[in-house]
């Protein structure tokens, strides 16, 4: 043989899935052709795009569960293992999904780092490839609540972090971090590959068969095979892309309105807030800051849930504009709130009426964050993304948004120590900007399919 024909059986085992998930849809697929015909052997095997959803969710609530852990135990740790307050800071920063074992079993801080940063190493990979899974599984009428369902399952997480965290330490609370992964991995054996990926890699029988699957076996998939196919012809003519393509709008543009919202998202200040609620509502004057804090977990959880029925039905971009909106006016009440609770008597009644507004209008920015901001942009990033440059260019988003979140994570303490109300009103100049920024560029994105929205950009 050949070096040339070495190097195409290269390329051709670098084509193939690593991990053959969902093979039971495989084996009945051959199992079927031999013996029954394939779509009746398989009918009564098929599985809905709900469950795959429901599947990889399990990913997005060990992600909140990750980033929820923070707050109701920083104290603890920081009483038990005799840290300081910037070790402390460091530590919350750096993002999350594996290490939990690391941090149960924690003597000193060094264990911290290394739990959270092997935890970020797989909330990096979780944070992307969920969102843009669903979105190439889902049908184009469900395709928005669909992908909701990840921004839902962190908030999940998140308050199941805050509600756990009033009830068992730290260290009990790391171990319980480790259930949802524990889940997740078996489960992703039941489910089938992206069929657009599939499509990509050029496995054309594979690609149908797992669409099939997904549709259900009385369903007619021509037409959403063929726009595929095109899709992928049309992409894959030339199959490197260098930078210097980037600078075509069919690519620059989709790639700066996903890195413009996972920016905006973070730099709204949400990660702060959350992760720092304790402090906030002491600062509020409430003494029961972590019962305080699951509240506000559990009302996003619900607002997200509501975001979830309503994004095919209202649209991507009302959302986002509402969202922003109501972030605005809540953190302007907060930074208000906070500013005249500088200037007024502890002991008089104006103090109180603005600790009690602070805490109102902190959990109005977690509702309105959750209405939109929270989990639109994951769906758009996911969206618009040509699917030749979908990994480069949702890498990219990722570490934008992931970086951004890693600032204003390290700042918030050190922003609300200097001025509370001054931290407050960065974050609401920012929910201003969001507005015009999705008005501006934004794309509505509802009830087209992948392929629609990818080639309007031409």
């Amino acid at each position: 043989m050949s070096f040339r024909d070495d190097a195409e059986d290269g390329r051709g085992d670098l084509r193939k899935p690593f991990l053959h998930t969902g093979s039971w849809y495989r084996m009945g697929s051959r199992m079927g052709s031999s013996m029954l015909g394939s779509s009746r052997a398989l009918r009564d095997k098929s599985i809905s795009v709900v469950a795959c959803v429901l599947i990889v969710a399990l990913g997005p609530i060990q992600f909140g569960f990750t980033s929820g852990y923070s707050s109701p135990t920083q104290s603890a740790i920081i009483e038990d293992l005799g840290l300081t307050v910037s070790e402390s800071l460091m530590i919350a920063a750096i993002p999350n999904i594996i290490g939990w074992l690391a941090i149960s079993f924690a003597r000193d801080s060094s264990f911290l780092y290394m739990g959270r940063l092997l935890e970020g190493f797989g909330v990096g990979i979780i944070s992307y490839t969920v969102p843009v899974y669903i979105a190439e599984i889902a049908p184009q009428n469900l395709r928005g609540s669909l992908g909701s369902v990840n921004q839902l399952s962190v908030t999940l997480g998140i308050m199941l972090a805050y509600l756990l965290g009033l009830f068992v330490e730290w260290r009990i609370l790391a171990v319980l971090g480790i259930l949802p992964c524990t889940i997740l991995i078996p489960g992703l054996f039941f489910i089938p590959e992206s069929p657009r990926w599939l499509a990509k890699m050029g496995m054309t029988e594979d690609f149908e068969t797992s669409l099939q699957v997904l549709r259900g076996f009385d369903a007619d998939i021509s037409i959403e095979v063929n726009e595929i196919k095109r899709s992928v012809a049309s992409t894959t003519r030339r199959t490197t892309i260098r930078f210097a393509d980037l600078k075509e709008r069919r690519y620059w543009f989709p790639l700066m309105v996903g890195i413009g919202l996972l920016m905006l998202q973070q730099l709204s200040g949400i990660n702060g807030v959350l992760f720092y609620s304790s402090t906030i509502f002491e600062a509020a004057g409430v003494k029961s800051s972590n019962a305080a804090t699951f509240g506000v977990g559990a009302i996003q959880v619900i607002a997200t849930a509501v975001t979830t029925w309503l994004v095919d039905k209202a649209g991507r971009r009302v959302l986002l504009i509402v969202s922003s909106f109501g972030m605005t006016l809540s953190l302007l009440v907060v930074a208000v709130s906070f500013f005249l609770k500088d200037v007024v008597s502890s002991d008089s009644s104006v103090y109180s009426i603005m600790g009690i507004l602070s805490v109102v209008g902190v959990v109005a920015m977690v509702v309105t964050f959750s209405l939109g901001m929270g989990a639109i942009p994951w769906v758009i990033m996911s969206e618009i993304l040509p699917i030749n440059i979908k990994g480069l260019a949702g890498s990219i988003a990722t570490l934008s948004n992931w970086f951004f979140a890693w600032v204003v994570t390290m700042t918030a303490n050190l922003l609300l120590d200097w001025s509370s109300g001054g931290t407050f009103t960065i974050y609401m100049v920012v929910s201003a900007f969001t507005i015009v920024f999705v008005t501006l560029w934004v794309p509505e994105t509802k009830g087209r399919t992948l392929e629609e929205i990818q080639w309007s950009f031409r």
